[in-house]
């Protein structure tokens, strides 16, 4: 086995704390916790789940809101949402 090296990188400190509060839960370091994200990452030359972006932020669905909020505030196109029941 190679000699432990350090890595260093920036993180959103209330990610952090969260993750430190999850592994704890789960009897883990964060140095272990990410030694073990690292070896599965090299072992299985993967990303050990699923990444995606939230359609939401989307480019097309961001400007798809900034045009109907456009629209209603010039009074324009504004309709009921489906889910809502009228009396």
């Amino acid at each position: 086995m190679s000699k432990p090296v350090n890595v260093n990188f920036k993180l959103d400190e209330d990610v952090k704390k969260g993750m430190e509060n999850a592994c704890y839960d789960m009897g883990l370091t964060l140095s272990a916790a990410f030694t073990i994200y690292a070896k599965k990452v090299a072992r299985e030359r993967r990303i050990p789940f699923e990444v995606s972006a939230d359609p939401f932020y989307s480019e097309a669905n961001q400007a798809e809101l900034k045009s109907r909020v456009s629209d209603m505030k010039a009074g324009q196109n504004i309709h009921e949402h489906d889910l809502i029941e009228e009396d």
